[in-house]
């Protein structure tokens, strides 16, 4: 079955834009601020992002579309559970997707100049795998506000469900799956299910998993880091998240995979859990959530491109991009 293309708010309508700018100056007013100044937007298919300048400094609104929309309650959620990990939004409209957000200061990869130095990371992932593991009390909680379930258990079937979905693979098309490709995918079903069960007895319980965890969206200001951009976020296994953080950072500094210094990196966001199983096992199980999650991020852009907006096409390949990497891993 296809994901449905949802009806996509006009975010340029007058109509909405109104709306939505009376939303964010009601919200400033109960902090005794004004809007104080044009607001500056950033379109995606997937959100709309507005930096608010404000007298008291800049602000930001974010709508999402409805295949992510969950990321507003998301934020709130978070940040009551985990404070000082997450911005803590200033409003949100859990049924709209809004969410109104303080500024963060500057970013991990601002912080760093676009360099290899790796130090602001050794810093920041304990303190991510410390928010997932407060996270990881609370999963029903976060599957109620609509979280997608991206648990071992689950993506077996996902998994297969996306086979069928033909139109989100783009089968026979350029920038799609060859019908070959698409039956050595169907081929892999039982040997990945293998995996799931294997990853789903580690006896690392699921949690929030983040699922775009780049230098891009972890501030790095005096408050310490703080991590956003939760709208690919799914319940899942959490040492999933290493699959896109350690090969962006390998991307940004012209590293491998095996690069010590990444595999410190990874040692570094394993340390907190070293009180439910020794290092190796822990290494082992990185190794399969990565290599499991590729189907995560598949689902996570055919998620977000469920939308009727035209621009959606320029994204389409990555759906069946990240599935076809399954061929490339012991999965």
């Amino acid at each position: 079955m296809t994901e449905a293309a949802a009806p996509q708010t006009d975010w340029a309508d007058p109509r909405w834009r109104g709306a939505a700018l009376d939303w964010v100056t009601e919200a400033l007013a109960r902090t005794g601020r004004r809007v104080a100044g044009p607001v500056e937007p950033r379109v995606r298919p997937w959100s709309l992002v507005w930096r608010v300048p404000t007298d008291g400094g800049d602000v930001w609104f974010k709508a999402n579309s409805p295949g992510t929309r969950y990321e507003a309650a998301l934020l709130a959620v978070l940040a009551r559970l985990t404070p000082g990990r997450v911005l803590e939004p200033i409003a949100v409209d859990a049924a709209a997707g809004w969410a109104l957000l303080p500024s963060g200061g500057p970013t991990l990869r601002e912080v760093a100049g676009g360099d290899d130095d790796l130090a602001g990371w050794v810093r920041a992932l304990p303190g991510y795998a410390e928010l997932q593991r407060v996270a990881a009390g609370h999963v029903d909680e976060l599957l109620a506000l609509g979280v997608p379930d991206h648990r071992p258990e689950a993506l077996p079937g996902l998994f297969a469900e996306l086979l069928d979905d033909r139109a989100a693979l783009l089968i026979g098309a350029p920038d799609g799956l060859s019908p070959e490709v698409h039956d050595r995918l169907r081929g892999l079903l039982p040997r990945y299910a293998e995996r799931c069960r294997w990853l789903a007895g580690s006896g690392i319980e699921a949690s929030i998993q983040h699922d775009d965890l780049h230098d891009g969206n972890v501030f790095a200001g005096p408050a310490g880091h703080r991590f956003f951009d939760w709208g690919d976020a799914s319940v899942a296994h959490p040492f999933g998240t290493m699959l896109v953080t350690l090969r962006s950072i390998a991307h940004a500094t012209g590293r491998s995979g095996s690069d010590p210094a990444l595999l410190r990196l990874r040692d570094a966001y394993l340390e907190p859990w070293t009180d439910r199983s020794d290092r190796d096992t822990l290494r082992q199980v990185a190794q399969v959530a990565a290599e499991v999650t590729v189907v995560s991020r598949s689902l996570s852009w055919r998620r977000a491109l469920a939308t009727a907006d035209p621009s959606r096409a320029e994204y389409a390949a990555a759906v069946p991009g990240w599935l076809e990497e399954l061929l490339a891993t012991p999965c």
